[in-house]
Protein backbone atom coordinates (compact mmCIF):
# COMPACT_ATOMS: atom_id res chain seq x y z
CA UNK A 1 0.00 0.00 0.00
CA UNK A 2 1.81 3.20 -0.86
CA UNK A 3 3.13 5.35 1.96
CA UNK A 4 1.39 8.85 2.74
CA UNK A 5 3.09 12.01 1.02
CA UNK A 6 3.68 15.29 3.00
CA UNK A 7 3.68 18.13 0.37
CA UNK A 8 4.68 21.49 2.30
CA UNK A 9 4.42 24.21 -0.05
CA UNK A 10 5.88 28.15 1.16
CA UNK A 11 5.91 30.49 -1.63
CA UNK A 12 6.82 28.32 -3.98
CA UNK A 13 8.97 25.58 -2.36
CA UNK A 14 8.10 22.13 -1.82
CA UNK A 15 8.55 19.70 0.87
CA UNK A 16 8.12 15.74 0.40
CA UNK A 17 8.50 13.22 3.43
CA UNK A 18 7.39 9.83 3.20
CA UNK A 19 5.52 7.81 5.44
CA UNK A 20 6.60 4.89 7.75
CA UNK A 21 3.94 2.25 7.35
CA UNK A 22 1.90 0.22 9.89
CA UNK A 23 -0.71 -1.95 9.67
CA UNK A 24 -3.90 -1.91 11.66
CA UNK A 25 -6.37 -4.92 11.78
CA UNK A 26 -9.17 -4.66 8.89
CA UNK A 27 -11.68 -4.13 11.83
CA UNK A 28 -10.48 -0.88 12.62
CA UNK A 29 -9.86 0.30 9.03
CA UNK A 30 -13.08 -0.04 8.43
CA UNK A 31 -14.14 2.19 11.10
CA UNK A 32 -12.72 4.85 9.40
CA UNK A 33 -13.57 3.98 6.10
CA UNK A 34 -16.56 5.70 4.31
CA UNK A 35 -18.30 9.06 4.34
CA UNK A 36 -20.69 8.58 7.34
CA UNK A 37 -18.02 7.01 9.34
CA UNK A 38 -15.15 9.93 8.70
CA UNK A 39 -18.07 13.02 9.58
CA UNK A 40 -19.96 10.52 11.83
CA UNK A 41 -17.01 9.62 13.84
CA UNK A 42 -15.57 12.72 14.03
CA UNK A 43 -18.84 13.90 15.43
CA UNK A 44 -19.26 11.02 17.63
CA UNK A 45 -15.61 11.73 19.07
CA UNK A 46 -16.57 15.67 19.73
CA UNK A 47 -13.94 16.59 17.62
CA UNK A 48 -16.34 18.22 14.67
CA UNK A 49 -18.74 20.43 16.77
CA UNK A 50 -20.53 22.67 13.64
CA UNK A 51 -21.19 22.27 10.17
CA UNK A 52 -22.55 25.10 7.86
CA UNK A 53 -24.92 25.16 6.31
CA UNK A 54 -26.95 23.40 8.39
CA UNK A 55 -29.25 21.91 5.92
CA UNK A 56 -25.48 19.72 4.12
CA UNK A 57 -25.10 17.93 7.35
CA UNK A 58 -27.68 14.84 5.82
CA UNK A 59 -26.49 14.71 2.60
CA UNK A 60 -24.44 17.12 0.94
CA UNK A 61 -21.24 16.92 3.19
CA UNK A 62 -21.47 13.28 3.16
CA UNK A 63 -21.86 13.30 -0.48
CA UNK A 64 -18.76 15.49 -0.94
CA UNK A 65 -16.57 12.73 0.54
CA UNK A 66 -18.15 9.48 -0.97
CA UNK A 67 -15.33 7.59 -2.59
CA UNK A 68 -18.07 6.25 -4.75
CA UNK A 69 -18.91 9.39 -6.54
CA UNK A 70 -17.72 10.30 -9.31
CA UNK A 71 -15.10 13.28 -9.25
CA UNK A 72 -15.69 13.62 -5.52
CA UNK A 73 -12.59 12.12 -4.20
CA UNK A 74 -10.35 13.27 -3.20
CA UNK A 75 -11.63 16.82 -1.69
CA UNK A 76 -9.46 19.59 -0.23
CA UNK A 77 -9.63 20.97 3.26
CA UNK A 78 -8.55 24.08 4.39
CA UNK A 79 -7.54 25.60 8.09
CA UNK A 80 -6.23 28.64 8.42
CA UNK A 81 -2.94 29.81 11.26
CA UNK A 82 -2.42 33.50 11.95
CA UNK A 83 1.14 33.73 12.94
CA UNK A 84 0.45 36.45 15.58
CA UNK A 85 3.29 34.49 17.87
CA UNK A 86 6.22 32.39 16.58
CA UNK A 87 4.84 28.94 17.84
CA UNK A 88 1.58 27.46 17.79
CA UNK A 89 -0.26 26.19 21.21
CA UNK A 90 -2.09 23.37 22.27
CA UNK A 91 -5.18 25.76 21.32
CA UNK A 92 -4.05 24.90 18.13
CA UNK A 93 -3.64 21.18 18.16
CA UNK A 94 -7.90 20.10 17.49
CA UNK A 95 -7.73 22.19 14.06
CA UNK A 96 -4.90 20.22 13.36
CA UNK A 97 -5.97 17.30 14.39
CA UNK A 98 -9.20 17.78 12.13
CA UNK A 99 -7.22 18.24 8.73
CA UNK A 100 -4.82 15.26 9.99
CA UNK A 101 -7.95 12.83 10.47
CA UNK A 102 -9.38 14.59 6.86
CA UNK A 103 -5.89 13.80 5.07
CA UNK A 104 -5.67 10.05 6.70
CA UNK A 105 -9.17 9.43 4.89
CA UNK A 106 -7.36 10.71 1.67
CA UNK A 107 -8.27 13.66 1.09
CA UNK A 108 -5.72 16.74 1.00
CA UNK A 109 -5.49 19.28 2.86
CA UNK A 110 -4.08 22.81 3.50
CA UNK A 111 -2.44 24.40 6.37
CA UNK A 112 -3.16 28.01 5.51
CA UNK A 113 -0.52 30.45 7.67
CA UNK A 114 -1.99 33.80 7.66
CA UNK A 115 1.31 36.34 7.01
CA UNK A 116 -1.22 38.85 5.73
CA UNK A 117 -3.69 38.52 7.68
CA UNK A 118 -2.00 38.36 10.82
CA UNK A 119 -1.00 41.93 10.32
CA UNK A 120 -4.86 43.10 10.42
CA UNK A 121 -5.69 41.01 13.53
CA UNK A 122 -8.81 38.56 13.94
CA UNK A 123 -11.78 39.98 16.11
CA UNK A 124 -13.38 36.70 17.06
CA UNK A 125 -13.80 35.83 20.33
CA UNK A 126 -11.43 39.12 21.30
CA UNK A 127 -12.46 41.72 23.63
CA UNK A 128 -9.99 44.32 22.80
CA UNK A 129 -8.08 44.80 19.64
CA UNK A 130 -4.91 42.96 19.32
CA UNK A 131 -1.09 44.21 19.47
CA UNK A 132 0.00 45.78 16.44
CA UNK A 133 2.56 44.03 14.57
CA UNK A 134 5.18 44.99 11.85
CA UNK A 135 5.76 43.13 8.74
CA UNK A 136 9.46 41.86 9.83
CA UNK A 137 8.30 40.46 12.85
CA UNK A 138 4.77 39.28 11.19
CA UNK A 139 7.03 37.45 8.51
CA UNK A 140 9.52 35.86 11.24
CA UNK A 141 6.34 34.35 12.82
CA UNK A 142 5.21 32.82 9.67
CA UNK A 143 8.00 30.96 8.99
CA UNK A 144 8.41 29.77 12.55
CA UNK A 145 4.55 28.40 12.02
CA UNK A 146 5.48 27.09 8.94
CA UNK A 147 8.45 25.27 10.53
CA UNK A 148 6.14 24.06 13.52
CA UNK A 149 3.20 22.74 10.57
CA UNK A 150 5.83 21.02 8.99
CA UNK A 151 7.15 19.17 12.03
CA UNK A 152 3.77 18.19 13.20
CA UNK A 153 2.89 16.89 10.01
CA UNK A 154 6.45 14.59 9.86
CA UNK A 155 5.63 13.20 13.03
CA UNK A 156 2.05 12.49 12.62
CA UNK A 157 3.61 10.48 9.21
CA UNK A 158 6.39 9.00 11.00
CA UNK A 159 4.62 7.78 14.28
CA UNK A 160 0.95 7.30 13.09
CA UNK A 161 0.61 6.02 10.50
CA UNK A 162 -1.97 3.33 9.82
CA UNK A 163 -1.25 1.37 6.33
CA UNK A 164 -3.66 3.20 4.25
CA UNK A 165 -2.85 5.69 1.47
CA UNK A 166 -3.14 9.35 3.01
CA UNK A 167 -3.63 12.48 1.19
CA UNK A 168 -0.76 15.85 0.90
CA UNK A 169 -0.49 17.82 3.45
CA UNK A 170 0.12 21.73 2.10
CA UNK A 171 1.63 24.50 4.18
CA UNK A 172 0.91 27.46 2.32
CA UNK A 173 0.83 31.13 3.04
CA UNK A 174 -1.55 33.78 1.98
CA UNK A 175 0.95 36.82 1.57
CA UNK A 176 1.60 34.80 -1.14
CA UNK A 177 -1.48 36.79 -3.02
CA UNK A 178 -1.77 39.48 -1.09
CA UNK A 179 1.56 40.92 -1.44
CA UNK A 180 0.92 41.77 -5.18
CA UNK A 181 -2.73 43.08 -5.08
CA UNK A 182 -3.71 46.91 -5.16
CA UNK A 183 -5.56 48.21 -2.84
CA UNK A 184 -8.24 50.01 -5.21
CA UNK A 185 -7.96 47.18 -7.55
CA UNK A 186 -9.21 44.72 -4.97
CA UNK A 187 -11.93 46.66 -3.77
CA UNK A 188 -13.36 47.08 -6.52
CA UNK A 189 -13.05 43.12 -7.39
CA UNK A 190 -13.88 41.99 -3.81
CA UNK A 191 -15.75 44.77 -2.00
CA UNK A 192 -19.05 45.27 -4.10
CA UNK A 193 -19.93 41.60 -3.55
CA UNK A 194 -20.17 42.00 0.66
CA UNK A 195 -23.09 43.51 2.04
CA UNK A 196 -22.40 45.83 5.26
CA UNK A 197 -25.45 45.03 7.05
CA UNK A 198 -24.27 41.21 6.57
CA UNK A 199 -20.82 41.63 8.01
CA UNK A 200 -21.95 44.10 10.26
CA UNK A 201 -24.83 41.00 12.13
CA UNK A 202 -21.63 38.65 12.87
CA UNK A 203 -21.49 38.03 16.48
CA UNK A 204 -17.74 39.02 16.66
CA UNK A 205 -18.41 42.79 14.98
CA UNK A 206 -21.35 43.33 17.24
CA UNK A 207 -19.82 42.21 20.54
CA UNK A 208 -16.90 44.21 19.75
CA UNK A 209 -18.65 47.33 18.35
CA UNK A 210 -20.43 47.45 21.54
CA UNK A 211 -17.37 47.50 23.73
CA UNK A 212 -15.61 50.63 25.35
CA UNK A 213 -12.74 50.20 22.76
CA UNK A 214 -14.88 49.43 19.79
CA UNK A 215 -12.99 48.28 16.13
CA UNK A 216 -11.15 49.58 13.98
CA UNK A 217 -11.87 49.13 10.25
CA UNK A 218 -8.76 46.81 9.79
CA UNK A 219 -10.02 44.02 11.90
CA UNK A 220 -13.52 44.82 10.48
CA UNK A 221 -12.06 43.94 6.95
CA UNK A 222 -10.38 40.40 8.23
CA UNK A 223 -13.47 38.38 7.82
CA UNK A 224 -13.45 40.31 4.03
CA UNK A 225 -9.99 38.76 3.46
CA UNK A 226 -10.51 35.58 5.19
CA UNK A 227 -13.83 34.81 2.47
CA UNK A 228 -11.14 35.54 -0.16
CA UNK A 229 -8.76 33.39 0.98
CA UNK A 230 -11.03 31.03 1.05
CA UNK A 231 -11.89 31.78 -2.66
CA UNK A 232 -8.66 31.52 -3.81
CA UNK A 233 -8.19 28.30 -2.24
CA UNK A 234 -11.13 27.00 -4.00
CA UNK A 235 -10.13 28.74 -7.37
CA UNK A 236 -6.76 27.49 -7.16
CA UNK A 237 -7.03 24.08 -5.06
CA UNK A 238 -10.65 23.08 -5.38
CA UNK A 239 -11.05 23.18 -1.55
CA UNK A 240 -14.67 23.10 -0.43
CA UNK A 241 -14.41 23.08 3.01
CA UNK A 242 -12.74 25.24 5.51
CA UNK A 243 -11.84 24.09 9.20
CA UNK A 244 -12.18 26.07 12.40
CA UNK A 245 -12.55 26.95 15.67
CA UNK A 246 -15.85 27.30 16.93
CA UNK A 247 -15.74 31.13 17.06
CA UNK A 248 -14.81 31.54 12.81
CA UNK A 249 -18.01 30.14 11.91
CA UNK A 250 -18.92 34.04 11.47
CA UNK A 251 -15.60 33.96 8.80
CA UNK A 252 -16.30 31.00 7.56
CA UNK A 253 -19.91 32.14 6.37
CA UNK A 254 -18.57 34.99 4.93
CA UNK A 255 -16.77 33.11 2.50
CA UNK A 256 -19.71 30.92 1.53
CA UNK A 257 -21.47 33.73 0.62
CA UNK A 258 -18.55 35.43 -1.06
CA UNK A 259 -17.82 32.15 -2.96
CA UNK A 260 -21.75 31.24 -3.72
CA UNK A 261 -22.00 34.65 -5.26
CA UNK A 262 -19.31 34.59 -7.77
CA UNK A 263 -19.50 30.86 -8.59
CA UNK A 264 -22.83 29.57 -7.91
CA UNK A 265 -20.94 26.50 -6.38
CA UNK A 266 -21.69 25.94 -2.45
CA UNK A 267 -18.97 25.62 -0.23
CA UNK A 268 -19.10 23.93 3.21
CA UNK A 269 -17.36 24.95 7.21
CA UNK A 270 -16.62 22.81 9.96
CA UNK A 271 -16.26 23.61 13.08
CA UNK A 272 -14.28 22.33 16.64
CA UNK A 273 -14.43 23.09 19.36
CA UNK A 274 -12.67 25.12 21.85
CA UNK A 275 -10.36 24.26 24.77
CA UNK A 276 -10.57 25.91 28.02
CA UNK A 277 -9.27 25.80 30.98
CA UNK A 278 -10.53 25.02 34.19
CA UNK A 279 -11.31 28.45 34.59
CA UNK A 280 -13.26 28.49 31.58
CA UNK A 281 -11.17 30.53 29.76
CA UNK A 282 -9.63 29.86 26.27
CA UNK A 283 -6.14 29.16 25.84
CA UNK A 284 -4.01 30.82 23.87
CA UNK A 285 -1.16 33.56 23.84
CA UNK A 286 -3.69 36.37 24.76
CA UNK A 287 -5.36 34.79 27.75
CA UNK A 288 -1.66 34.51 29.09
CA UNK A 289 -2.34 30.89 29.55
CA UNK A 290 -1.04 29.33 26.48
CA UNK A 291 1.22 25.81 26.31
CA UNK A 292 3.15 26.02 23.01
CA UNK A 293 4.18 23.38 20.93
CA UNK A 294 7.71 24.90 20.40
CA UNK A 295 10.37 23.07 22.61
CA UNK A 296 12.18 26.64 23.22
CA UNK A 297 9.05 27.61 24.61
CA UNK A 298 7.17 24.57 26.62
CA UNK A 299 9.68 21.59 27.09
CA UNK A 300 8.02 18.49 26.40
CA UNK A 301 8.54 17.59 29.95
CA UNK A 302 5.85 20.61 30.34
CA UNK A 303 3.70 19.55 27.46
CA UNK A 304 3.32 15.93 28.91
CA UNK A 305 2.57 17.09 32.61
CA UNK A 306 -0.02 19.37 31.19
CA UNK A 307 -2.09 16.34 30.09
CA UNK A 308 -1.04 14.43 32.60
CA UNK A 309 -2.67 16.77 35.19
CA UNK A 310 -5.48 16.59 33.71
CA UNK A 311 -8.19 15.93 35.74
CA UNK A 312 -10.63 12.44 35.89
CA UNK A 313 -13.58 14.47 34.09
CA UNK A 314 -12.30 15.59 30.89
CA UNK A 315 -9.46 13.04 30.43
CA UNK A 316 -11.88 11.03 28.31
CA UNK A 317 -12.92 13.27 25.90
CA UNK A 318 -9.33 14.75 25.69
CA UNK A 319 -8.26 11.23 24.37
CA UNK A 320 -11.08 11.45 21.67
CA UNK A 321 -10.27 15.01 20.77
CA UNK A 322 -6.70 14.71 20.58
CA UNK A 323 -5.56 10.99 20.00
CA UNK A 324 -6.17 9.22 17.13
CA UNK A 325 -7.06 6.16 19.12
CA UNK A 326 -10.04 4.26 18.04
CA UNK A 327 -12.86 4.81 20.46
CA UNK A 328 -13.52 1.20 21.22
CA UNK A 329 -9.79 1.34 22.50
CA UNK A 330 -10.90 4.89 24.79
CA UNK A 331 -13.30 2.89 26.23
CA UNK A 332 -11.27 0.28 27.47
CA UNK A 333 -8.80 2.56 28.69
CA UNK A 334 -11.36 4.36 30.77
CA UNK A 335 -12.75 0.70 32.06
CA UNK A 336 -9.15 -0.23 33.36
CA UNK A 337 -9.55 3.23 35.01
CA UNK A 338 -12.10 2.89 36.95
CA UNK A 339 -10.61 -0.10 38.59
CA UNK A 340 -7.07 0.98 39.22
CA UNK A 341 -7.44 5.01 39.10
CA UNK A 342 -4.59 5.49 41.33
CA UNK A 343 -2.24 5.10 37.98
CA UNK A 344 -3.33 7.44 36.12
CA UNK A 345 -3.34 5.23 33.01
CA UNK A 346 -5.48 7.69 31.32
CA UNK A 347 -3.67 10.95 31.33
CA UNK A 348 -0.26 8.98 30.89
CA UNK A 349 -1.25 7.90 27.24
CA UNK A 350 -3.11 10.77 26.79
CA UNK A 351 0.06 12.80 27.54
CA UNK A 352 2.41 10.35 26.06
CA UNK A 353 -0.01 10.60 22.36
CA UNK A 354 0.33 13.88 22.26
CA UNK A 355 4.20 14.38 23.37
CA UNK A 356 4.89 11.72 20.77
CA UNK A 357 2.91 13.75 17.63
CA UNK A 358 4.50 17.47 18.73
CA UNK A 359 7.80 16.31 20.15
CA UNK A 360 8.36 13.05 18.12
CA UNK A 361 9.94 9.56 20.27
CA UNK A 362 12.44 11.26 21.27
CA UNK A 363 10.70 13.76 22.76
CA UNK A 364 8.66 11.75 24.62
CA UNK A 365 10.86 9.66 25.82
CA UNK A 366 12.60 13.39 27.20
CA UNK A 367 9.58 14.12 28.59
CA UNK A 368 9.30 10.65 31.22
CA UNK A 369 13.08 10.82 31.73
CA UNK A 370 12.23 14.61 33.40
CA UNK A 371 9.31 13.08 34.94
CA UNK A 372 11.55 10.26 36.57
CA UNK A 373 14.27 12.18 37.42
CA UNK A 374 12.01 15.19 39.06
CA UNK A 375 9.43 13.25 40.94
CA UNK A 376 10.59 10.01 41.40
CA UNK A 377 14.26 11.04 42.48
CA UNK A 378 15.57 8.13 39.74
CA UNK A 379 19.59 8.29 39.50
CA UNK A 380 19.16 6.38 36.35
CA UNK A 381 17.50 9.31 34.41
CA UNK A 382 19.46 12.51 35.57
CA UNK A 383 22.84 9.86 34.45
CA UNK A 384 21.31 10.01 30.70
CA UNK A 385 20.09 13.61 31.07
CA UNK A 386 21.51 16.42 28.36
CA UNK A 387 22.58 19.69 29.39
CA UNK A 388 19.15 20.75 27.42
CA UNK A 389 17.08 18.85 29.26
CA UNK A 390 18.20 19.63 32.34
CA UNK A 391 17.97 23.08 31.57
CA UNK A 392 14.56 22.57 30.44
CA UNK A 393 13.59 20.53 33.64
CA UNK A 394 15.19 23.04 36.35
CA UNK A 395 14.28 26.60 34.19
CA UNK A 396 15.01 28.76 37.30
CA UNK A 397 18.09 27.10 38.24
CA UNK A 398 21.47 28.71 37.88
CA UNK A 399 23.99 26.67 35.25
CA UNK A 400 27.82 26.35 35.98
CA UNK A 401 30.89 25.11 34.43
CA UNK A 402 33.30 24.09 36.82
CA UNK A 403 36.84 22.36 36.45
CA UNK A 404 37.04 19.73 39.01
CA UNK A 405 40.35 20.12 40.84
CA UNK A 406 41.76 17.39 42.79
CA UNK A 407 40.46 17.02 46.29
CA UNK A 408 37.29 19.14 45.05
CA UNK A 409 34.65 19.40 48.09
CA UNK A 410 31.21 19.46 48.72
CA UNK A 411 32.15 22.73 50.44
CA UNK A 412 34.41 23.88 47.30
CA UNK A 413 31.51 23.20 44.99
CA UNK A 414 28.48 25.08 46.51
CA UNK A 415 30.54 27.89 47.10
CA UNK A 416 31.71 27.90 43.26
CA UNK A 417 28.38 27.66 42.28
CA UNK A 418 27.66 30.77 44.64
CA UNK A 419 24.96 28.12 46.16
CA UNK A 420 25.53 29.09 49.57
CA UNK A 421 26.56 31.86 51.84
CA UNK A 422 30.91 32.02 52.21
CA UNK A 423 31.59 31.68 56.23
CA UNK A 424 29.92 29.47 59.16
CA UNK A 425 26.39 30.05 57.60
CA UNK A 426 26.99 28.09 54.35
CA UNK A 427 28.89 25.98 55.92
CA UNK A 428 25.89 25.10 58.49
CA UNK A 429 23.49 24.78 56.30
CA UNK A 430 25.48 21.83 54.68
CA UNK A 431 25.57 20.10 58.50
CA UNK A 432 22.15 20.22 59.15
CA UNK A 433 21.19 18.86 55.81
CA UNK A 434 19.59 21.42 53.69
CA UNK A 435 22.34 20.05 50.88
CA UNK A 436 21.93 17.68 48.59
CA UNK A 437 23.65 16.47 44.95
CA UNK A 438 22.06 14.14 42.86
CA UNK A 439 19.12 13.10 45.15
CA UNK A 440 21.65 12.64 47.79
CA UNK A 441 21.84 14.15 51.09
CA UNK A 442 25.17 15.31 52.32
CA UNK A 443 25.72 16.34 55.54
CA UNK A 444 29.81 16.44 55.66
CA UNK A 445 31.12 19.95 53.77
CA UNK A 446 34.73 18.47 53.59
CA UNK A 447 33.80 15.03 51.66
CA UNK A 448 35.94 15.31 48.41
CA UNK A 449 33.62 14.78 45.57
CA UNK A 450 33.48 11.30 44.04
CA UNK A 451 32.53 10.44 40.15
CA UNK A 452 29.67 8.32 39.69
CA UNK A 453 28.21 9.42 43.25
CA UNK A 454 28.50 13.10 43.51
CA UNK A 455 29.49 13.52 39.68
CA UNK A 456 27.16 11.55 37.28
CA UNK A 457 28.22 9.47 34.47
CA UNK A 458 27.21 12.38 31.70
CA UNK A 459 29.59 15.02 33.68
CA UNK A 460 26.64 16.98 35.76
CA UNK A 461 25.59 17.90 39.62
CA UNK A 462 22.60 18.01 40.18
CA UNK A 463 22.68 20.74 43.10
CA UNK A 464 19.73 21.18 45.47
CA UNK A 465 19.99 23.79 48.19
CA UNK A 466 16.91 23.75 50.71
CA UNK A 467 13.17 22.62 49.22
CA UNK A 468 13.27 24.76 45.67
CA UNK A 469 16.72 26.15 44.63
CA UNK A 470 18.52 24.37 41.99
CA UNK A 471 21.75 24.50 40.77
CA UNK A 472 23.36 22.80 37.79
CA UNK A 473 26.90 22.24 37.28
CA UNK A 474 29.03 20.95 34.50
CA UNK A 475 31.91 19.61 35.26
CA UNK A 476 34.92 20.11 32.64
CA UNK A 477 38.36 18.34 32.06
CA UNK A 478 37.05 14.57 33.75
Amino acid sequence: MAAPVLRCFFRGRCFCTPGWLAVLPMGLRKAHSGPQGLLATQKKRGLFKEFFPDKSTETELPELFDRGTTGNFPQTIYCGFDPTADSLHVGHLLALLGLFHFQRAGHNVIALVGGATARLGDPSGRTKEREAMDAKRVQANALALRRGLESLAANHHQFFADGRTWGSFTVLDNSAWYQSQHLVDFLEAVGGHFRMGTLLSRLSVQTRLKSPEGMSLAEFLYQVLQAYDFYYLFQHYGCRVQLGGSDQLGNIMSGYEFIHKLTGEDVFGITVPLITSTAGAKLGKSAGNAVWLNRDKTSPFELYQFFVRQQDDSVERYLKLFTFLPLSEVDHIMQLHVKEPEKRGPQKRLAAEVTKLVHGREGLESAKRCTQALYHNSIDALEVMSDEELKELFKEASFSELVLDPGTSVLDTCRKANAIPNGPRGYRMITEGGVSINHRQVTNPESVLVVGQHILKNGLSLLKIGKRNFYIIKWLQL
